[in-house]
């Protein structure tokens, strides 16, 4: 029986490391990570007759299964593979667990063309494994605060922040007008979700779910209007976060200062099941550059919707977290809900008009994270009709400086006669328009696109049916939309009639070109279906395939919009509107923000890797395509004086 047991125990280890690849090794420099961020160098060698298509996977926590990496590299990365030995170096995000890194043997004859990625790459078999590293841990870092972002509450002289931490002992927040003098504290209430309360693959599966580890709320009150205030969280017993600071709302100030965009996502320096999304570092990059080129501003960020892309693979989160923290952990960052967060298959409001609108991109997630993550203001929720908690951050409002935002959920009921359009009516209905004289809304899918978006006719038809009228009627000033990727800005528009002043004909502009590198086509015009030509309707003032994010400057006479791209940082369109009503389309003038600092992109630190060099579709093909003909394609892009009006699509599948 004892004989019997051995030869099974030896058969079983000749299964995962084979003799004929015994000679293999795999080290790791340091042992151990003190935070997000941190770089570990893996080295390996013996690896007899190299392949292209060996390969490293990322592996957390450290016993998973071979197949359920976080994500994986090919050793050809390293100039000396060919000779078997190589390095590489990677940033890793804390995931409240030990890695281990593993080297497999992969060879073309067992590409197996069933098993795919989000991108319908093969993905790499785990059959011959060559050599595993010893555990790399994050030593007392598991316990420490990260993820750290703040968000605005109902009360103006208050600011609420949140954090994650591999345990649910309890966190404080200490904060004070004084770098060394952090004389005021509040504790934290921590939160957590379980597997058990996804309710669809792959964010219920054993390859998608990771532990998230405990979610920390808790909010800083009796703020002084327009003053910096530094704080850090954590304890004394498990340590305590850097000291960070922001600029407190001035419910005296008329200026306002926003970022907005839609559908960026995050960047990992490794690839995984699913595309990630490799402009979100310089749409931060910008951002961050712009908010520390404030000084003493009060600021915020608006991100509308398709916020992670985790789509159930449950590490994104905190690779997204981990990305945004330097911005995040400045200025208010407020969302709101989009079909990446949310849609599943049972979700409880789906009519017949929308079967084919709301299906399975949420990834299982049900909006479950989405909501335990975020705390926004307000009191909106509504049952997932699953195990899963209400559905939370769907619609609400706040004032800041001159402007009235109002977010909404173009993923849950928005029609006559719900909770939502209520909601939406009353507010418009309440603002003080001697206090707030622009009113902008925000949402994700859009109302107006001149995108090939066919999938989405019906909920567009639906919204201008329901909710145009309540934006005419009470005089919205800006709709932002994202779930296209891109940008484009529309004339102020009614029933798809321009007209000529704002009040009664709101501007409309798509936003969603933060990160996602998916573009649909132009809409064709109709009588040349079968030589696709995309005229620029008249409707449309100016529209782009570049990446970017848009900056928001208000006072009490005017509202200015401009557009920032990506690859140099500049503006490249301006929308103006007045109180008194005018539009002033493409001006150049007044796009800066006051005492905007011209701030090296340089010296801006993200704590993550730039990109990573991507196989197959992330390979030379679509980076080549996606990439560079999004942004020189989008970069010649012009208004509505371009000749130029014709866009190449790179994929149409899916927003």
């Amino acid at each position: 029986m004892i004989a019997n047991f051995s030869f099974f125990l030896l058969l079983s280890v000749s299964v995962f490391v084979s003799p004929a690849y015994s000679k293999a090794a795999v080290s790791i420099s340091p042992k151990a990570l003190n935070r997000s961020g941190d770089t570990v160098v893996i080295q390996w060698s013996g690896v007899d007759s190299p392949s292209d298509l060996d390969w490293l996977g990322l592996f957390s926590p450290p016993e998973s299964p071979n197949d359920h990496f976080i994500g994986y590299k090919f050793l050809n990365e390293s100039s000396t593979w060919k000779s078997g030995f190589g390095s590489i170096s990677l940033p890793l995000t804390n995931l409240r667990s030990n890695y281990t890194f593993r080297i497999f043997r992969w060879s073309e004859s067992e590409i197996d063309t069933k098993h795919k990625d989000h991108d319908q790459n093969p993905l790499p078999g785990t059959k011959h494994l060559l050599a595993e590293s010893e555990q790399l841990s994050f030593g007392s870092g598991v316990g420490m605060p990260e993820q750290i972002h703040l968000s605005f509450t109902n009360v103006v002289n208050t600011m609420r922040v949140m954090f994650v931490a591999g345990d649910g002992e309890e966190r404080f927040v200490r904060y004070g007008e004084a770098k060394d003098l952090l004389g005021n504290s509040a504790a934290a209430r921590g939160m957590r979700y379980e597997r058990e309360h996804m309710c669809d693959s792959p964010a219920n599966s054993t390859i998608g779910w990771r532990d998230p580890g405990w979610i920390f709320d808790t909010v800083m009150k009796n703020l002084n209007n327009g003053v910096r205030y530094y704080y850090q969280v954590g304890s004394d017993s498990k340590g305590w976060s850097e000291i960070r600071s922001f600029i407190a709302r001035d419910v005296y100030s008329e200026e306002t200062v926003a970022f907005m965009f839609g559908d960026m996502g995050c960047a990992t320096p490794y690839t995984t099941f699913i595309r990630t999304q490799d402009e979100s570092i310089s749409t931060v990059k910008w951002i961050l550059r712009d908010i520390e080129a404030l000084g003493d501003k009060p600021a915020l960020i608006s991100h509308i919707g398709d916020i992670s892309y985790a789509r159930g693979y449950s590490w994104v989160w905190d690779e997204f977290f981990a990305q945004v923290e330097p911005i995040a952990s400045k200025v208010a960052y407020h969302v709101c809900i989009g079909n990446h967060e949310y849609d599943f298959p049972t979700q409880p409001w789906k009519p017949d008009w929308a079967a084919t609108i709301y299906g399975t991109d949420g990834g299982g997630e049900c909006g479950v994270p989405y909501s335990l993550k975020f705390n926004m203001p307000g009191n909106s929720s509504e049952s997932t009709g699953t195990k899963a908690p209400p559905t939370r951050n769907l619609y609400y409002s706040y004032d800041m400086g001159s402007v009235h935002f109002l977010y909404i959920s173009t993923e849950t009921n928005f029609l006559k006669g719900g909770s939502q359009y209520e909601f939406i009516k009353q507010d418009l209905e309440s603002v003080n328009r001697v206090k707030t004289p622009f009113v902008v809304v925000q949402g994700h899918r859009p109302m107006y696109t001149t995108s090939n978006e066919v999938r989405d006719t019906m909920i567009r038809q639906k919204m201008v049916e329901h909710l145009e009228p309540l934006f005419v009627n009470n005089n919205v000033t800006l709709a932002l939309w994202g779930h296209v990727h891109r940008y484009e800005r529309f004339c102020p528009i009614s029933n798809n009639t321009c007209g000529k002043q704002w009040p009664g004909n709101p501007v409309h502009l798509v936003i969603g070109m933060a990160g996602q590198d998916w573009q649909p086509i132009w809409q064709p015009r109709p009588n040349h279906p079968d030589v696709p030509i995309f005229p620029q309707p008249e409707q449309s003032m100016y529209r782009t395939g570049e990446f970017g994010y848009t900056r928001l400057v208000a006072n009490k006479e005017k509202l200015t919009v401009s557009f920032v791209g990506n690859h140099d940082g500049e503006v490249h369109d301006t929308v103006e509107m007045l109180a008194s009503g005018e539009v002033i389309s493409g001006s150049k003038e007044s796009t800066k923000i006051p005492s905007l600092k011209t701030v090296p992109a340089s010296a801006t630190l993200m704590g993550k890797s730039d990109s990573n060099a991507l196989w197959y579709v992330k390979g030379a093909g679509l980076m080549f395509v996606g990439v560079f003909l999004g942004f020189i394609i989008g970069f010649f892009t012009r208004g509505k004086k371009s000749s130029n009006n014709r866009w190449i699509p790179v994929k149409n599948e899916e927003t």
